[in-house]
Protein backbone atom coordinates (compact mmCIF):
# COMPACT_ATOMS: atom_id res chain seq x y z
CA UNK A 1 0.00 0.00 0.00
CA UNK A 2 1.32 3.43 -0.86
CA UNK A 3 1.92 5.78 2.00
CA UNK A 4 -0.84 8.22 1.01
CA UNK A 5 -3.45 5.50 0.27
CA UNK A 6 -6.06 4.66 2.86
CA UNK A 7 -7.61 1.19 3.11
CA UNK A 8 -10.94 0.94 1.32
CA UNK A 9 -14.11 0.83 3.38
CA UNK A 10 -16.66 -1.94 3.20
CA UNK A 11 -18.75 -2.02 0.04
CA UNK A 12 -21.72 -3.57 1.85
CA UNK A 13 -23.55 -0.36 2.91
CA UNK A 14 -23.23 1.00 -0.61
CA UNK A 15 -24.64 -2.19 -2.11
CA UNK A 16 -27.53 -2.23 0.37
CA UNK A 17 -28.44 1.39 -0.44
CA UNK A 18 -28.21 0.72 -4.18
CA UNK A 19 -30.37 -2.42 -3.96
CA UNK A 20 -32.90 -0.62 -1.76
CA UNK A 21 -33.19 2.15 -4.34
CA UNK A 22 -33.43 -0.30 -7.26
CA UNK A 23 -36.10 -2.43 -5.56
CA UNK A 24 -38.09 0.66 -4.55
CA UNK A 25 -37.79 2.24 -8.01
CA UNK A 26 -39.30 -0.94 -9.44
CA UNK A 27 -42.28 -0.61 -7.09
CA UNK A 28 -41.36 -3.68 -5.09
CA UNK A 29 -40.81 -4.21 -1.36
CA UNK A 30 -37.22 -4.32 -0.05
CA UNK A 31 -36.64 -6.82 2.75
CA UNK A 32 -33.47 -6.89 4.83
CA UNK A 33 -32.11 -10.16 6.28
CA UNK A 34 -30.40 -9.52 9.62
CA UNK A 35 -28.25 -11.65 11.94
CA UNK A 36 -29.96 -10.86 15.25
CA UNK A 37 -27.02 -12.16 17.30
CA UNK A 38 -24.62 -9.40 16.23
CA UNK A 39 -23.75 -6.89 18.94
CA UNK A 40 -25.59 -3.59 18.55
CA UNK A 41 -28.71 -4.98 16.83
CA UNK A 42 -31.81 -3.41 18.38
CA UNK A 43 -34.98 -5.23 17.32
CA UNK A 44 -38.04 -6.75 19.00
CA UNK A 45 -36.62 -10.16 19.94
CA UNK A 46 -39.97 -11.97 19.83
CA UNK A 47 -39.85 -11.78 16.01
CA UNK A 48 -36.42 -13.43 15.68
CA UNK A 49 -36.43 -16.91 14.12
CA UNK A 50 -33.33 -19.13 13.95
CA UNK A 51 -31.17 -16.16 14.98
CA UNK A 52 -32.37 -14.04 12.05
CA UNK A 53 -35.04 -11.48 11.37
CA UNK A 54 -36.40 -10.19 8.08
CA UNK A 55 -37.30 -6.51 8.10
CA UNK A 56 -39.54 -4.69 5.63
CA UNK A 57 -37.51 -1.63 4.56
CA UNK A 58 -40.19 -0.02 2.41
CA UNK A 59 -40.87 3.66 2.99
CA UNK A 60 -44.48 2.82 3.84
CA UNK A 61 -43.42 0.39 6.60
CA UNK A 62 -40.71 2.58 8.13
CA UNK A 63 -40.41 6.08 9.49
CA UNK A 64 -37.21 8.13 9.63
CA UNK A 65 -35.28 5.52 7.62
CA UNK A 66 -31.56 6.31 7.57
CA UNK A 67 -28.96 4.12 5.88
CA UNK A 68 -25.42 5.17 6.78
CA UNK A 69 -22.14 3.33 6.35
CA UNK A 70 -22.33 2.20 9.99
CA UNK A 71 -25.97 1.18 10.38
CA UNK A 72 -29.56 1.22 9.21
CA UNK A 73 -32.02 2.84 11.61
CA UNK A 74 -35.75 3.43 11.48
CA UNK A 75 -38.96 3.43 13.47
CA UNK A 76 -41.61 0.81 12.73
CA UNK A 77 -44.51 -1.06 14.26
CA UNK A 78 -44.23 -4.71 15.21
CA UNK A 79 -47.48 -6.31 16.32
CA UNK A 80 -48.96 -2.82 16.57
CA UNK A 81 -46.26 -1.62 18.98
CA UNK A 82 -43.78 1.11 17.96
CA UNK A 83 -40.08 0.21 18.02
CA UNK A 84 -36.84 1.94 17.13
CA UNK A 85 -34.73 -0.47 15.06
CA UNK A 86 -30.93 -0.36 14.74
CA UNK A 87 -29.06 -2.72 12.42
CA UNK A 88 -25.26 -2.33 12.38
CA UNK A 89 -23.82 -2.90 8.92
CA UNK A 90 -21.97 -6.05 10.02
CA UNK A 91 -25.33 -7.67 10.93
CA UNK A 92 -26.73 -7.37 7.39
CA UNK A 93 -26.91 -10.74 5.65
CA UNK A 94 -28.84 -9.68 2.54
CA UNK A 95 -31.47 -7.54 0.86
CA UNK A 96 -34.08 -8.75 -1.61
CA UNK A 97 -37.43 -7.95 -3.19
CA UNK A 98 -40.38 -9.68 -1.54
CA UNK A 99 -42.23 -9.87 -4.86
CA UNK A 100 -39.49 -11.18 -7.17
CA UNK A 101 -36.92 -12.64 -4.77
CA UNK A 102 -34.19 -10.73 -6.61
CA UNK A 103 -31.49 -9.22 -4.45
CA UNK A 104 -28.13 -9.86 -2.84
CA UNK A 105 -27.00 -12.16 -0.07
CA UNK A 106 -23.73 -11.05 1.46
CA UNK A 107 -20.76 -13.06 2.66
CA UNK A 108 -17.91 -12.24 5.00
CA UNK A 109 -15.87 -10.73 2.17
CA UNK A 110 -18.53 -8.04 1.64
CA UNK A 111 -18.55 -6.74 5.19
CA UNK A 112 -14.83 -6.80 5.94
CA UNK A 113 -12.49 -4.81 3.71
CA UNK A 114 -9.79 -7.05 2.22
CA UNK A 115 -6.29 -6.84 3.60
CA UNK A 116 -4.02 -4.93 1.23
CA UNK A 117 -1.50 -7.05 -0.66
CA UNK A 118 1.97 -5.58 -1.10
CA UNK A 119 2.80 -5.14 -4.80
CA UNK A 120 5.91 -7.32 -4.49
CA UNK A 121 4.14 -10.20 -2.69
CA UNK A 122 4.09 -13.58 -4.46
CA UNK A 123 0.71 -14.79 -5.72
CA UNK A 124 -1.33 -16.53 -3.03
CA UNK A 125 -1.70 -20.19 -3.96
CA UNK A 126 -4.70 -20.57 -1.65
CA UNK A 127 -6.72 -17.72 -3.13
CA UNK A 128 -8.64 -20.05 -5.46
CA UNK A 129 -9.76 -22.42 -2.72
CA UNK A 130 -11.45 -22.33 0.63
CA UNK A 131 -9.80 -23.34 3.87
CA UNK A 132 -11.23 -26.83 3.40
CA UNK A 133 -9.43 -27.16 0.08
CA UNK A 134 -12.59 -27.05 -2.03
CA UNK A 135 -12.57 -24.75 -5.03
CA UNK A 136 -14.72 -21.68 -4.76
CA UNK A 137 -17.37 -21.00 -7.33
CA UNK A 138 -16.50 -18.18 -9.67
CA UNK A 139 -19.77 -18.53 -11.56
CA UNK A 140 -22.99 -16.72 -11.05
CA UNK A 141 -23.97 -15.96 -7.47
CA UNK A 142 -26.85 -17.94 -6.05
CA UNK A 143 -29.61 -16.19 -4.10
CA UNK A 144 -31.67 -18.04 -1.55
CA UNK A 145 -34.93 -16.48 -0.39
CA UNK A 146 -35.26 -16.61 3.38
CA UNK A 147 -38.80 -16.36 4.69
Amino acid sequence: MKQNELPMSSRLPYLVRAMHEWITDNRQTPHLVVDASVSGVVIPLQFVQDGKIILNLSYSATQNLTMSNESIEFNARFGGQPHHVVVPTQAILGIYSRESGQGLIFGEQDSIPPEPVPPDAPPDSTSDSTAAGKPTSRGRAQLKVVK
